[in-house]
């Protein structure tokens, strides 16, 4: 097959109008605050982060020809920022997902598994990072700047609430600008800034046995039930309604497994699919992976020519700002169990495993369990529990 050939079967299907270019955005506002949390957070190297990221969106967008987004981890994700998990942990919670992911989808153990987990307890585990992230928000991000800090807060706060759910105006680029002029106006970093220019490359990462066991009983565990039920089977779903492609659970699961198993061997951040992702580029206009490679693509170049400029950029952003990005984070997971109001049981067992997630150590993992059984005690009238 000629190049041409080959160049034109890859791209048949993609395009790169305005609309792909404006639905390029429609998943920035999840994307970036938890990118520069994670930053923050675990001290990584801001162009390994950006590069493996782009490049990820970009294989994405051609293998799968439809606006199939790629997102950071957001239990890992919350974990890391919560915790301060440091980058070696992550590296391992990264490559033993993958290796997970890859051994359920070839076995065909993924189907069955996403039937073994309780929505609720899924549900459960999404309120505790939830009520994690905006605990994390107001105690430590809000009140970092002092005096000014709560005022731009509070700015913040507004602006958000203004914009909340605006598909064309996302309340996350307003949030972004105020806290790029804020940082620039008072802390004086735009010359220092212009010193990040420059070509560079993702740095190689070797995770050791210990770093690949502590991340998965630590990270890892913890994602799984998430992933099953967002990450795979809400993008399954989201694709077949917005898009009429029938997406199989085996096919989802394995590109989730090869991007976590390639992204920590070049300091990549742990990434998944989501249906969330992709209803936000759909709303935008995408209808191909022309948004997706578009996104990529920015990623890429901000990584490859700013890399240590972006790590500066981290450095002196305003975590007031950042506080607020990740309480409405928060926010948005924990609505997430309005599906549970109408079942008391569900309800309790929500509140039980997210309770549970933030308040113990390994709380996700002892949630998840404890969570699981108890809902198969109900289910099987051992436990006389009746809404």
């Amino acid at each position: 097959m000629s190049e041409k050939l080959f160049l034109n079967k890859t791209f048949r299907n993609i395009r790169f109008d305005r609309n792909e270019f404006a639905g390029a955005f429609g998943d920035l506002g999840t994307d970036l605050p938890l990118i520069v949390g994670i930053i923050l957070a675990a001290k990584l190297d801001g162009t390994s982060v950006l590069v493996m990221f782009g490049l990820m969106q970009i294989l994405t967008g051609i293998l799968y020809q439809m606006p199939m987004p790629v997102q950071p981890l957001k239990a890992m994700a919350t974990i890391v920022i919560t915790q301060k998990v440091n980058a070696s942990v992550l590296y391992g919670a990264g490559l033993a997902i993958g290796f997970t992911m890859l051994l359920l989808s070839i076995s065909g153990m993924l189907e069955k598994l996403a039937k073994i987990v309780p929505k609720s307890v899924v549900r459960g585990i999404q309120f505790g990072l939830g009520l994690q992230l905006g605990m994390l928000a107001l105690r430590e991000y809000v009140p970092a700047d002092g005096v000014s800090g709560y005022w731009l807060s509070l700015v913040a706060f507004l602006i958000a609430i203004f914009f909340l759910g605006n598909r064309k105006y996302p309340a996350a680029l307003f949030l972004i600008t105020l806290g790029l002029i804020y940082a620039f106006s008072l802390k004086g970093e735009i010359s220092s800034l212009a010193q990040g220019l420059g070509f560079s490359l993702p740095t190689f990462h070797s995770p050791t046995w210990e770093d690949i066991l502590t991340g998965f009983l630590l990270l890892t565990l913890p994602q799984i039930p998430l992933s099953l039920g967002n990450s795979i089977l809400a993008t399954r779903q989201i694709a077949e309604d917005l898009f009429q492609r029938k997406l199989t659970i085996k096919q989802i699961g394995l590109t989730y497994a090869f991007m976590n198993l390639v992204n920590p061997f070049f300091g990549g951040v742990p990434t998944c699919h989501g249906s969330g992702g992709m209803a936000g580029h759909y709303a935008f206009g995408a209808r191909t992976g022309g948004s997706v490679i578009i996104e990529g693509s920015f990623y890429l170049a901000l990584g490859l020519f700013f890399g240590h400029g972006f790590e500066l950029l981290v450095s002196v952003f305003p975590l007031p700002i950042l506080g607020i990005i990740l309480f409405f984070e928060g926010l948005t997971l924990m609505l997430l169990i309005r599906d549970m109001f109408e079942s008391k049981r569900d309800l309790a067992i929500v509140m039980f495993v997210g309770l549970i997630a933030v308040g113990f150590p390994y709380g996700y993992l002892i949630g998840l369990i404890a969570g699981t059984g108890i809902a198969y005690l109900i289910k099987y009238r051992v436990v006389n529990w009746t809404d």
